[in-house]
């Protein structure tokens, strides 16, 4: 997450329609707006790579991913971000209405990066999980090559399920399964 844009004293719904016209993504919390920077390389890949196979995998299914250019409304953090994926199975998010913004995601996915790791793994995380909807969140770490997957247990606590690059990545919520490897596939540097 980048430097909040000079204070824009408006709400969420002021909030979407002024983003509307914006070259730029920008994420909104709670009254603030914060733009979003380009994305690498090595981001790109890793996030297309996973996109690509999630794409695949459900294909017949009432499941969709969605790749960077989508809002999720987090409503109790009077928030809308902008995950690297999601992935959504409610009807709820196929109306007319939900298309720019869902609310009711399964999985997200956050692809990290040395500005934005703190921010991921901590506020944004706890925003995510007052969600309902959500049973997995994703992070999947470049420079480390491993990801890290936390899951929603039937208790409502989230356990970790790490993935190091010889192992296959387990999605629980859609069912997926590939090998950790193949996310990281054309990836260089960061």
């Amino acid at each position: 997450m980048s430097l909040p844009q000079a204070e824009i004293p408006f709400g969420p719904d002021d909030y979407l329609v002024w983003e509307q016209d914006q070259s730029g993504r920008n994420e909104y919390v709670d009254g603030e707006v914060f733009a979003m920077s380009g994305a690498s390389d090595a981001h790109g890949t890793a996030a297309g790579n996973l996109f690509a196979s999630l794409h695949t995998h459900s294909r017949g299914t009432p499941c969709k991913p969605f790749i960077a250019g989508m809002k999720v409304h987090v409503e109790a953090a009077n928030a809308f971000f902008y995950p690297d994926i999601l992935v959504t199975c409610d009807p709820r998010d196929r109306a007319p209405e939900a298309s720019h913004v869902k609310r009711h995601p399964l999985l997200i996915v956050e692809v990290l990066s040395p500005t934005t790791e703190a921010y991921d793994r901590g506020n944004k995380f706890a925003a995510y999980r007052t969600l309902a909807s959500l049973q997995e969140y994703v992070l999947v770490s470049l420079e480390q090559r491993r990801i890290e997957v936390f899951r929603r247990d039937a208790t409502g606590h989230w356990v970790l399920y790490p993935f190091a690059l010889d192992e296959a990545l387990e999605l629980a919520s859609v069912d997926f399964r590939c090998p950790v490897a193949e996310v990281f596939e054309g990836v260089e540097g960061e």
